[in-house]
C-alpha cells in the first residue's frame, strides 16, 4: 500500500511537471496571438476559395508553427527588458524557467516546421510572405521600437500578411484587389490595437526603458489620435464591400453595424478623465470588432 501510494506521489509530480512545460511552450508561442494570425490566414483561404478544402490545412498549420517560431523568437529578444517589467518579468525567460538556448532550440525547430509545411503545402509564395512577416516582426518592428514609439505604424504590417498568405495558398494573387483591401483593414486595425495595448502599460515600458507615446503627447491627444484610428478602421472596413467581396446585402449591413457600435463606444476616449480604464476598454472593443468583420466575411463566403 505505502509503495502504490509513493508512486501515485511520483507520477503526480511527473504529471505537473509536464503542465508546467506545455505552460512554458503556451506561453513562449503567444497562443492566443498565434491562435488570431492562423484564423487570418484560413480567413485570407476562405475569401479566395469560397468554401473549406483539405488544401487549407497546409497553409493554416504552417503559418501557426511560424508564428509560434517567431513569439518564441520575440522572447528571446526581449528577455532582458521583460525582467525589468511588472508584466512581463514572470515570464518563462526572466523567470529562468527555460533556458535562452533551449528557448532558442524551440523557435528554430517551429520556423523549420513551419517552413517545410507551407513550402510544399502552399507553393513559395507563400512561404516567402510567411518569412517576411517573421523578418518583419523581429528584425524590424523588435529592434525599432525600442529607438522609436511610432514604430507601431510600420509594425502593423504584420497584421496584413497572414490573410495574403491563405489567399496566396487558395490559387490568388497578392496583386488582387480583394485581398489587398483586406490587408489594409488588418494593417489600419493594427496600429490601435498595438497603440492601445503600448498605452494601457506605459509606465511598465518607461521603466524599461522604452520610448513611449507620452513622450510625444498628453494623454488627452493620445485619446482622441487613438480614436481618429479606430474610427479609420471603420471606415476602412466599409471600404471592403466596395471591392467584390461580399455577396449579401445583409452583411454589408452587419459590417456598417458593428463599425457604428465600435465608433460610439470608443467615444469614452474623448471624455475628460485621464484614467487609463477608456484605453483598456477600447483594446477590447476594437478586438471584438476585427472578429466580427472576419465572422460576417467567412459566413458570407462559406454560407450564403
Amino acid at each position: 500500500m505505502e509503495t502504490l501510494a509513493v508512486r501515485t506521489i511520483e507520477e503526480n509530480k511527473t504529471s505537473l511537471s509536464i503542465r508546467e512545460k506545455l505552460s512554458v511552450v503556451i506561453e513562449l508561442t503567444k497562443l492566443r496571438i498565434t491562435t488570431f494570425v492562423t484564423l487570418t490566414t484560413m480567413f485570407g483561404f476562405i475569401c479566395f476559395a469560397g468554401k473549406i478544402t483539405l488544401d487549407i490545412i497546409a497553409p493554416t498549420l504552417g503559418i501557426l508553427l511560424l508564428s509560434s517560431g517567431s513569439a518564441v523568437i520575440n522572447h528571446y529578444q526581449e528577455r532582458q527588458t521583460d525582467a525589468l517589467m511588472k508584466r512581463t518579468k514572470n515570464r518563462p525567460l526572466p523567470s529562468r524557467k527555460i533556458s535562452p538556448q533551449s528557448a532558442l532550440i524551440l523557435s528554430l525547430i517551429l520556423v523549420f516546421s513551419g517552413s517545410i509545411i507551407l513550402y510544399f503545402g502552399s507553393g513559395l509564395l507563400a512561404l516567402g510572405l510567411g518569412i517576411l512577416n517573421l523578418i518583419w516582426y523581429n528584425g524590424i518592428y523588435t529592434p525599432l521600437k525600442k529607438v522609436n514609439p511610432l514604430a507601431i505604424i510600420p509594425g502593423s504590417i504584420v497584421g496584413a500578411l497572414p490573410p495574403m498568405v491563405g489567399w496566396v495558398a487558395a490559387g490568388g494573387s497578392i496583386w488582387d484587389p480583394q485581398i489587398l483591401i483586406l490587408g489594409f483593414f488588418f494593417f489600419i486595425w493594427q496600429i490601435p490595437h498595438f497603440w492601445l495595448l503600448l498605452m494601457i502599460f506605459g509606465k511598465d515600458y518607461e521603466q524599461a526603458g522604452f520610448p513611449t507615446l507620452t513622450q510625444l503627447f498628453r494623454v488627452e491627444q493620445l485619446a482622441r489620435i487613438t480614436f481618429i484610428w479606430i474610427a479609420a478602421t471603420f471606415v476602412t472596413s466599409m471600404l471592403i464591400p466596395l471591392f467584390g467581396i461580399l455577396k449579401n446585402n445583409f452583411i454589408e449591413f452587419g459590417l456598417l453595424a458593428a463599425g457604428i457600435w465600435l465608433t460610439w463606444n470608443s467615444l469614452k476616449l474623448l471624455k475628460s478623465e485621464k484614467e487609463n480604464v477608456w484605453f483598456r476598454f477600447a483594446f477590447r472593443e476594437i478586438n471584438i470588432f476585427a472578429i466580427i468583420v472576419v465572422l460576417l466575411l467567412t459566413i458570407d463566403k462559406l454560407f450564403i
